[in-house]
């Protein structure tokens, strides 16, 4: 690798092991992900895992000079596969995450984003100083389900104080109108990318199964313990 930033690198056969060079069907194949594979078996495009950590390498030293810079880099993981591992990477490096699902204007629409949130935590500060015993029992119930609805959407974007630097999706398929709020923001797009995908959809994309847990939990572990490390 030219100009490695890598420092932790896992090994191939435990790459392998998580399914991250499992592409998809060959009938859903997008030929921008053409220099990414390497062969096919059974039907099932087969990735080439050197191009991952190449990919990979170029991915950190890109978000390396964005923390250095004190800039911000918002994390998202709206499929069922990487929710969890998004949050985790997310709150370890102490950077913004949404997941389950994106929230149309998060960064389009940026000041009624962050006007909910100062909504949400208004709402559990007046809870928090027994306001709400003023309200009648249905009420109160009322506005704990609003927090705990609120707390869904708006939690790991409460540290949301700007328009992100960087986007990273855990799965370009899966995170569209992500994209397309960051190409019109011109925020930079950072992404896990299979086979049926058009890589030239982000900025630096990341070739890998993007319908395993373990590669994608992998693939962020890769990028939290390369940041992390000085």
């Amino acid at each position: 690798m030219e100009n490695q930033v890598l420092q932790y690198i896992p090994s191939y056969e435990e790459m392998v092991r998580t399914g991250m060079h499992f592409g998809r069907r060959r009938a859903v194949f997008h030929p921008g992900m053409k220099q990414y594979v390497y062969s096919s078996r059974e039907n099932i495009c087969i990735i080439d895992l050197t191009k991952t950590l190449e990919a990979l390498n170029e991915a950190v030293a890109e978000m390396k000079k964005v923390i250095a810079a004190g800039g911000v880099i918002l994390f998202v993981g709206v499929n069922k596969y990487s929710s969890d591992a998004v949050k985790k990477a997310a709150v370890a490096l102490n950077m913004p995450y949404v997941v389950e699902r994106w929230l149309g204007g998060t960064m389009t629409n940026f000041k009624v984003i962050t006007s909910r949130v100062k909504y949400l935590e208004n709402l559990e500060m007046e809870k928090l100083e027994n306001g709400f015993a003023k309200y009648t029992k249905k009420e109160r119930i009322l506005k704990d389900r609003e927090i705990l609805k609120m707390k869904e959407k708006y939690d790991g974007i409460r540290n949301f104080q700007k328009i992100p630097e960087i986007i990273f999706v855990s799965s370009l398929r899966d995170s569209e109108t992500a994209i397309r709020e960051a190409k019109r923001m011109k925020v930079k797009a950072i992404g896990i990318v299979n086979t049926d995908s058009d890589p030239k959809s982000l900025n630096f994309a990341i070739p890998a199964n993007d319908n395993s847990a373990r590669s994608i939990e992998m693939i962020l572990d890769i990028i939290v313990k390369n940041l992390s490390l000085k």
